[in-house]
């Protein structure tokens, strides 16, 4: 192996996701300004990927502001790139997708792709308790109404 690919290796970073054009990206990228400050996030959709999978590889990412679009290059393996994250993927046809600058009205939009995220994961996320306790807690509050309902069909 020579000098050259040793250094691109030791410098790479393993925790990037696999970023393809049409998804919808949040980059948090550290503020030169600031020492230790909130990291910007510029969320956008993927344009292109350029220059491979090694160390020079960049994403374009654009977003409307105001009805004005701006584009960035973001270097993927940059230290400056704290992390990105797919917020969603888009169904897409092309590897480039630079038409999405001058397409207007449902031109513009993108199909989302389905992709395979495993439920418990996504109750996790939203209200920070497993998915057991949840099934737990319904069975309890069924038990309960059902209760409920015995005493008032006695009532009557």
């Amino acid at each position: 192996m020579s000098l050259i690919n040793l250094f691109e290796k030791s410098h790479l970073k393993t925790n990037n996701p696999d970023v393809r054009p049409g998804d919808l990206v949040k980059v948090y990228q550290k503020n030169l300004d600031k020492e230790g400050g909130k990291p910007q996030v510029f969320e956008g959709i993927v344009l292109a990927r350029k220059h491979g999978r090694g160390l020079t590889s960049t994403i374009t990412v654009r977003k409307e502001v105001k009805g004005i679009g701006v584009e960035r290059i973001f270097p993927l393996h940059s230290p400056l790139v704290e992390k990105i994250e797919i917020v969603k993927r888009g169904k897409v046809r092309r590897a480039k997708l630079y038409y999405l600058r001058w397409a207007k009205g449902k031109k513009k939009r993108l199909k989302a792709k389905d992709v395979e995220i495993p439920s418990e994961v996504l109750t996790e996320e939203k209200t920070g308790e497993k998915p057991e306790e949840k099934s737990e807690e319904k069975a309890e509050k069924a038990e309960v109404s059902s209760e409920n309902a015995s005493k008032s069909s006695e009532d009557k």
